[in-house]
């Protein structure tokens, strides 16, 4: 089975513009982030793929390997789609690229999760994290997810579900953490399919796989990544490095 990662890099970010290119501890946090990639010793290849010259010249020059996509593109989904569809590989994990601490434990269960998949059910896999703090739950820009008995995503969305009407049974909501990990086939199908009404509505990329009857495995994690999408976040990627 060869294993791939493939990290998205837009240069353009409308909350932090060029954000993948702040400097983190004497290295840019995209290389920082496919250094870290390459470290976990999970992957046979990894790339980061990317419509920025700057990007794709700083990984380079890095010793990186790097990808220019082709088309303008949507969703990560859609860019990396793009760049495997003619490379032989069996699975390919999206690697955030603004998160520079990779969570190598949370990225192997995913990666055990198709190896231990015999009848090939699981088109994809990702994370879902446990949340206990109410004005975490209510906050739209955490998409939630909830999944049947053998952990199998139902539903993602910004609203809070499941609604808990009878108090006296316990509820435990789930964030949704993109991370994926692909089969290929159900990758590229995703690329070629239509954006879905309910994925348009919610801003919710998985929500296609889902209206398209792909099946989506969901591994709980309980670790919270260090995602930079503001200066402060930088702020505390660079504490928490000098910690390290």
């Amino acid at each position: 089975m060869k294993i791939i990662a493939m990290i998205p890099a837009r240069y353009s970010a409308s909350r932090f513009p060029g954000k993948l290119m702040k400097n983190l501890g004497g290295k840019p946090v995209i290389v920082r982030t496919y250094e870290a990639a390459v470290k976990a010793n999970l992957f046979s290849e990894v790339y980061v793929v990317t419509d920025s010259e700057i990007i794709f010249k700083t990984i380079t020059e890095a010793g990186g390997k790097a990808l220019m996509s082709l088309k303008e593109h949507e969703c990560g989904s859609d860019r990396i789609a793009e760049a495997v569809e003619n490379l032989d590989v069996d699975i390919v994990v999206n690697v955030q690229g603004d998160e520079p601490f990779i969570d190598t434990v949370s990225l192997s269960k995913l990666i055990q999760a198709f190896k231990d998949d015999k009848n090939n059910e699981i088109d994809l896999a990702s994370l879902k994290v446990p949340m206990t703090n109410l004005e975490d739950i209510e906050n739209p820009n955490n998409v939630k997810v909830i999944t049947d008995v053998n952990n199998f995503a139902i539903y993602f969305s910004r609203s809070v579900i499941p609604y808990h009407r009878d108090k006296d049974v316990n509820v435990t909501y789930y964030k949704h953490k993109g991370i994926y990990a692909f089969r290929k086939k159900a990758l590229i199908d995703f690329y070629h399919t239509p954006m879905t009404p309910l994925e348009a509505a919610e801003k919710i990329e998985c929500i296609r796989y889902l209206e398209v009857g792909k099946k989506l495995k969901m591994i709980e994690t309980s670790v919270e990544s260090i995602g930079i999408d503001t200066p402060e976040d930088l702020e505390k990627a660079i504490t928490y490095l000098e910690n390290e």
